[in-house]
């Protein structure tokens, strides 16, 4: 958590370490000054079986503006930059922080609605928070302190219910040691085994695996998903990570928070094969360029091309647009060429590598693509419409590194898009070499080589060379 995210306001009397499991005290409590700390008389009653989550906020001094709904056993999974505001929405949904207006609802129930002045405390609220910090009661051994939730809820069985999470999170071993004994991955796996020993309504997890070592994060993810999956069970859950292998295998939908504000949102797949914003594109390792939708080529709608320049980048979704939640179609054309590329095994998965060439002849257009006419100080990018595509409106144009080739010299050959750059950066990827370059309208272009290629080709940081994309290879849909 960034000092950007630290909680703003937390309700008097709350214990931070007890946001992690839902507990049920018998004396009153107060919440934050002005507010009740009670539902109103309408939702009093907590529903055994939550219709899902609705959220609101707004905070003026953290310039955050965003709202955002959850399903019935739906997992969505919270992705942005270092700031942009994901902690400070699980604050606001665990009661944490209340926002300066908005709401928060969970099934039936209020928990949060700043025009009735209701702000329910953390613990009454039936969600559990695991934070990037464990955040265990250091006087309690791991066994207590797994057991301190339901023995709060007057579960007589809170021992047994301790010992089954401890082994499914593979800590048994650890039952009597107290939390100064624990590595910090130990402490994690402890403090999601408390989160769950409550059966929580609503499951919120930031960072969950961000303090576990290679070998025990899969075994957390698989124990997560099974617990998130229980058809018997449903529960929904909130998932803010930096890392895209937890959203790609815990999450249904994604969205993408940018200063405080969600620019994408959509199913997990759609999101990472159709990006809309430069943080999707780039955890999702594709180039992406924001521009301006031309009319298709000719006769033949499966083309088009996307001008970019200046004043074409999009700017992020306001609040409650409904292109947002708009995923383009798939199409046929929106499949990869076979020319150009070969195959390459890593691991498991065929990656295409790009070919290299150098030479060629033909001119080229500075910067941009060289088959579709553009106006001057613009570029035209090619490439293969997916989904609903009206020139004049706001568009993408996406491509993988591995379908870039790059020359020393203006390239000629079939039809493609073709970009000037200067070499920007040569990071090595675990034996593919990563090739950044700008051009004068699409900054911060990659190329993924051999780094045989890249000794052949002689590049170096500050170097001129043609970075050239089959418009085939490029997708170009409404965003």
């Amino acid at each position: 958590m960034s000092p950007h995210d630290e909680p703003r306001s937390v309700p008097s009397g709350f214990d931070p370490a007890s946001a992690h499991h839902e507990s049920v005290r018998s004396e009153p409590s107060s919440g934050p000054a002005g507010f009740s700390a009670s539902a109103p008389d309408e939702s009093s009653g907590r529903s055994s079986h939550p219709a899902g989550l609705s959220v609101a906020a707004r905070i003026a001094d953290r310039d955050l503006d965003l709202a955002l709904e959850v399903a019935p056993g739906e997992v969505l999974a919270v992705l942005g930059p270092n700031g942009a505001g994901k902690s400070s929405l699980l604050q606001v949904i665990a009661g944490l922080l209340v926002p300066d207006a908005g709401h928060v609802r969970l099934g039936a129930d209020i928990l949060t609605e700043t025009a009735k002045r209701v702000a329910l405390l953390p613990h009454r609220r039936g969600i559990s928070l695991l934070a990037q910090e464990p955040l265990l009661f250091p006087h309690l051994t791991v066994a207590e302190n797994v057991a301190f939730g339901p023995r709060s809820r007057g579960n007589r069985d809170a021992k047994t219910v301790a010992a089954e999470w401890l082994e499914a999170v593979d800590a048994t071993h650890l039952a009597d040691r107290y939390p100064a004994a624990l590595s910090g991955g130990q402490a994690q796996r402890v403090a999601l085994a408390r989160a769950l020993a409550v059966d929580p309504h609503l499951l919120l997890l930031d960072e969950p695996m961000s303090a576990l070592d290679v070998d025990a994060a899969p075994a957390m993810r698989s124990l997560l998903r099974r617990v998130l999956r229980d058809p018997a069970h449903p529960r929904s859950a909130v998932l803010v990570t930096h890392d895209i292998i937890d959203a790609i295998t815990l999450a249904d939908r994604l969205v993408i928070v940018e200063s405080g504000r969600i620019v994408e949102s959509g199913q997990v797949t759609d999101v990472m094969s159709h990006p809309r914003s430069p943080f999707a594109a780039r955890i999702a390792g594709l180039n992406l360029l924001h521009g301006t939708a031309t009319a298709p080529h000719g006769s033949d709608p499966a083309f088009a091309a996307v001008l970019v320049g200046p004043g074409r980048h999009s700017e992020p979704i306001p609040p409650g647009d409904s292109a947002a939640r708009h995923r383009p179609a798939a199409h046929p054309a929106d499949r990869p060429a076979d020319s150009a590329t070969t195959s390459a095994s890593l691991g498991s998965t065929e990656r295409p590598i790009t070919s290299v060439a150098d030479g060629g002849s033909g001119s080229s257009s500075a910067g941009g693509a060289r088959h579709s006419a553009a106006p001057d100080g613009e570029s035209a990018v090619d490439g293969c419409v997916v989904g609903d595509f009206t020139a004049g409106t706001r568009a993408a144009a996406v491509f993988s590194p591995a379908a870039v080739s790059v020359f020393t010299r203006p390239p000629g050959g079939s039809p493609r898009n073709v970009f000037t750059v200067g070499i920007t950066e040569i990071t090595d990827r675990g034996g593919i070499v990563r090739v950044r370059g700008d051009a004068p309208n699409a900054p911060g272009l990659c190329a993924d080589l051999t780094p045989a290629a890249v000794a052949q080709l002689g590049l170096t940081v500050g170097a001129r060379a043609y970075f050239a994309v089959k418009a085939t290879e490029v997708r170009v849909y409404a965003c």
